[in-house]
């Protein structure tokens, strides 16, 4: 049977065949629709777990036990699992362990665009990367067998091309999947990881990885794709469909499925023939410098940009020199991501953007656009949770150079649940009177309104405990006094929540509840608002809320009634009563 695929849908679709039967990630752009694709299979469990460090621990305990598992995450991600991913390679496995790495080169909606190769090399594990949705499918299944064969985890590096783009998949649509499970064995050393076993354990490492280089240069993952002599391009991933549409039969390719181990002897053997060697890789120059430490002379970011995607185009250009002008340069006009109409998030940063004296140190997600024109509310963003702790050492600055100012930190739920927590014990503990803003709107939104410890339901539909933010910030020392939840579409009530969180000498929480726009039914009767073209003056005060119902149409401000979502802020904040319920 074939079937059209995402390279994440394919990917799912290996894993079940494989017999992977516990799947335990955090949502992702552009992994997410991994877990989704396969938590709809008969007889697996698939889980969100709170953050990525959770959800490679779970795969990982689930692996030692007996069972395939996988974990899948962005590359981000993999900076908050760094620790058990280091580990489990010392840790070794029982049944297989995968680890996808969807990478973001381009940074679409990522923070960087780092190349998570480099993770395998540093963790010495295996590194498998699909350049198709067939490849995905296919290569997750020999990713097991590579795992179990070599008592090793496996990277599995995807990037934002291969997961979205769609592609034909063949499969057998009544395979029977094999039921293979391994013993557990108790009180086996090697599974602890003190000093003495580690040390062995390294050394085991070392010879084992020369064991997976041997099998890498024989694997036909990697191969060589003979034509002629005068050029050959060595690439992985989705360069290597680049390549061939550039190039077709034209050069000799070698093209890299395992990338680490490095396939050292079929590198040298593709050296022995081709006469001038480019690398095309996006990203840092992993292959290029497993090359030119072996002595092989190639071209590769002396002419491939190391920043963003590659195209045809750029890789024409920099192999060939020559330039397709196939079509004329159209200007199109900017469309800069925007909160959606009636967001929650709008009330409460049109109350704190009033306050000059605040710095707001953001975090990610939707609301990380509060940042953004013509918002303008948040001063920072770094990474996961770091909002809560940034905004303590924003606070401690003021202890050596006043600037009076109030430090506000601002955290989704999902966000909250996944690295925020610790901050705010932090923050208790050392007595630093920061104002906590967790924003709540029932969903981890920005990557497709997936489930979360809050909501009262896992991933697979079952009813679970809705763990309360409230009852957390209480039990990590917080004091009611210094605890609020409002509703931000009340913009008095919010300002002057604003104001009291302000004045407190201790550490102060808002949460700020109000459920997703997607979340609601369209059948859901939903007030609209107006505005009367008599009576505004084109103040913009409303059009500086950011919502994107309003919009300024010839000079003239207007509320799009198809966008309106009846959040009544926009009535709110109009000094001139000019904005009225249609």
């Amino acid at each position: 049977m074939k079937a059209l695929m995402m390279g994440n849908e394919a990917i799912a679709r290996g894993a079940y065949e494989a017999n992977c039967k516990i799947i335990s990630s955090y949502p992702g752009t552009p992994s997410t629709e991994i877990v989704e694709s396969i938590s709809v299979y008969e007889g697996v469990y698939a889980e969100w777990a709170p953050n990525e460090k959770v959800a490679l621990e779970v795969a990982a305990g689930a692996c030692i036990a007996g069972i395939r598992s996988l974990t899948t995450m962005k590359h981000v991600g993999v900076n908050v699992a760094a620790d058990p991913l280091f580990n489990m390679t010392y840790e070794g496995v029982n049944a297989g362990l995968v680890i996808v790495s969807a990478d973001d080169p381009g940074i679409h909606s990522s923070q960087n665009e780092q190349d998570n190769r480099i993770y395998a090399s540093h963790a010495k594990m295996p590194l498998l990367e699909p350049t198709s949705s067939q490849e995905c499918k296919d290569m997750i299944v020999e990713a097991y067998e590579i795992s179990e064969r070599f008592n090793t985890p496996v990277l599995f590096r995807t990037t934002t091309r291969v997961s979205h783009s769609k592609g034909i998949v063949h499969f057998r649509e009544d395979l029977a999947v094999e039921e293979k499970f391994r013993t557990y064995k108790k009180n086996k050393l090697d599974r602890l990881l003190l000093p003495a076993i580690s040390r062995k354990r390294h050394l085991e490492i070392e010879a084992n990885l020369l064991d997976i280089q041997a099998y890498s240069n024989a694997s036909p993952l990697n191969v060589i794709e003979y034509s002629s002599p005068e050029i050959g391009i060595v690439t992985s991933g989705i360069s290597y469909q680049y390549v061939k549409e550039v190039f077709g039969d034209t050069v000799s390719v070698l093209k890299l499925g395992m990338s680490y181990p490095f396939p050292n002897e079929k590198a040298r053997e593709f050296a022995a023939w081709a006469k001038t060697i480019y690398v095309v890789e996006e990203g840092e120059p992993f292959i290029e410098t497993s090359l030119k430490t072996m002595g092989i002379a190639c071209t590769g970011k002396e002419i491939i940009p190391v920043c963003g995607e590659l195209n045809p185009e750029i890789i024409r250009k920099a192999i060939t020199r020559e330039e397709f002008d196939c079509y004329e340069g159209v200007q199109v006009p900017p469309r800069p991501p925007r909160l959606c109409a009636g967001c929650g998030y709008l009330g409460l940063y049109s109350a704190v953007k009033q306050h000059r004296d605040i710095i707001a140190a953001g975090d990610i997600g939707c609301y990380t656009l509060g940042g953004t024109e013509p918002i303008k509310a948040l001063d920072t963003v770094l990474c996961m949770g770091a909002s809560i702790s940034m905004a303590t050492g924003m606070q401690r600055t003021q202890d050596f150079k006043p600037m009076g100012k109030k430090v506000f930190a601002f955290i989704g739920d999902s966000t909250f649940f996944h690295s925020g927590m610790t901050g705010l014990l932090n923050a208790v503990y050392n007595k630093t009177p920061i104002v906590i803003c967790i924003l709540d709107n029932r969903s981890t939104s920005m990557t497709g309104n997936q489930e979360n410890p809050g909501t009262g339901r896992t991933l697979q539909g079952n009813t679970s405990e809705a763990i309360r933010i409230e009852d957390i910030v209480l039990a990590l020392g917080i004091k009611p006094d210094n605890l609020r939840i409002l509703d931000p579409t009340n913009l008095q009530e919010t300002q002057q929540c604003v104001e009291t969180a302000k004045l407190s000498t201790e550490p102060f929480v808002i949460i700020s509840r109000h459920p997703c726009e997607l979340l609601k039914s369209k059948a859901e009767p939903t007030k609209k608002y107006i505005i009367n073209n008599v009576t505004c003056v084109n103040c913009k005060k409303c059009t500086m809320l950011g919502c994107s119902a309003i919009k300024i149409v010839n000079r003239q401000i207007m509320i799009d009634p198809l966008d309106c979502k009846g959040c009544s802020i926009c009535q709110q904040v109009c000094p001139y009563d000019s904005i009225k319920e249609a």
